[in-house]
């Protein structure tokens, strides 16, 4: 699994002319806030499929799991849009599709031990797999049927938060009472490019820092907060802001299954063994709408999708895959089928989870009984049985 080293830079226009300057043979060209930047990001495999070295993130996989993460890829890709067509055809209020970040998703999922925690957003389908979330517990929330579905406890795996940015402190909560209680597990807070605007977010780099809290904050760069573009939003490359606040941050290719898995796995040892906080730039691309109620031809290219629809995740492991023959058209098809299987049960299981009892929603307000909600409830019961009444 050794191949040649290779560093990927990018040019941006400056203020003044608004060009592009043409890049050097070997670099890629790229817009970021107007200023002249030259960055890079941990590669180990090219869009072509070509593998690469990096002396600060070897990686050795077998056969079997190389292609473990082509399957995870492939089926994950299949839940997100058997979601986006539950919504279409009136099954969801909502789904966040995760279209084009399954890379970014499944290399950091699959990097994380049973015992490291997940503090995830609303689009993480590909974490929650990796932590062993059953799909149909994710459809429930968007259908409305309940507030989350799982017990975050038993796959150490959040629910998930709609609340943009507010999970970022609820990691670094958690991570210091895994440092205080004398654990040596980590905790991974997940978030997007939108999200690093937020207050929340940046107060959680504060105490991170400050208390050397055994967190890795992953950012997942689709390069579109909702309508917003990234050359909006910030000023420097985003991985860069952690030098601002003590601790290391490195821009990872999103779109490179093998980078992620890597980069995340040295950033959570970096965490777990006391050495404080990091922050991973994943830099991808959201192929779909933000939610189901977006619609991104109003204010993205065509053009632009097509790019980076040539450094599609899955692809690029495929090449990968048959260009070191580790892997064959039986193999392919079983994952094809089994993605059809998936769809079926998933698709299944949420049209039969049960509408809920109304009166559910005030068992788990407060743990003992609360005066205000005891007669919230009574007034909602009383208001339930009138059209009971009616209708008999």
């Amino acid at each position: 699994m050794t191949g040649r080293r290779a560093v990927e830079k990018s040019t941006t226009p400056t203020p003044a002319s608004g060009s592009t300057k043409r890049a050097p043979q070997g670099r890629r060209t790229r817009r970021t806030a107007g200023l002249e930047e030259e960055s890079e990001f941990i590669q180990l495999l090219t869009p072509t499929g070509e593998r690469i070295d990096h002396p600060d993130y070897p990686l050795e996989l077998s056969d079997e799991e190389a292609r473990s993460l082509y399957r995870d890829m492939v089926l994950v890709r299949r839940v997100d849009a058997e979601g986006t067509a539950l919504q279409r055809q009136g099954e969801l209020g909502l789904w966040a599709s995760l279209l084009g970040q399954e890379a970014a998703q499944i290399g950091s999922g699959r990097a994380m031990r049973p015992d490291d925690f997940a503090f995830p957003t609303y689009r993480e389908h590909g974490v929650a797999w990796c932590k062993g979330v059953s799909p149909v517990n994710l459809l429930g929330m968007f259908r409305g049927v309940n507030n989350g579905g799982w017990d975050p406890f038993e796959n150490n795996f959040n629910l998930y938060t709609i609340v943009i940015g507010s999970q970022t402190l609820h990691a670094v909560g958690y991570a210091m009472g895994v440092q205080r209680d004398g654990g040596d597990s980590a905790v991974i807070a997940y978030f997007g490019d939108g999200a690093s605007s937020q207050g929340d977010v940046l107060e959680a780099f504060v105490f991170g820092a400050s208390y050397n809290a055994p967190v890795v904050f992953f950012c997942q760069n689709n390069q579109w907060a909702i309508s917003e573009p990234t050359s909006r939003q910030f000023r420097v490359p985003l991985y860069k802001r952690a030098a601002g606040f003590g601790f290391p941050g490195v821009r990872v290719d999103g779109n490179d299954v093998f980078a992620c898995l890597a980069v995340t796995r040295a950033a959570l040892e970096h965490a777990r063994s006391g050495q404080g906080p990091m922050l991973i730039e994943a830099f991808t691309y959201r192929m779909g709408a933000h939610t189901t109620s977006d619609d991104p031809t109003r204010y993205r290219s065509s053009d632009e999708v097509e790019s980076w629809r040539a450094k599609d995740p899955i692809v690029r492991l495929r090449a990968y895959l048959d260009r070191e023959d580790r892997a064959d058209e039986v193999f392919y098809k079983s994952v094809a089928d089994e993605a059809d299987r998936l769809a079926a049960e998933i698709r299944s299981g949420c049209l039969a989870l049960p509408d809920p009892d109304p009166l559910s929603m005030f068992e788990h307000s407060y743990a003992a009984e609360h005066a205000q909600v005891t007669e919230e409830r009574a007034f909602l019961a009383e208001y339930l049985a009138g059209f009971s009444e009616e209708l008999s």
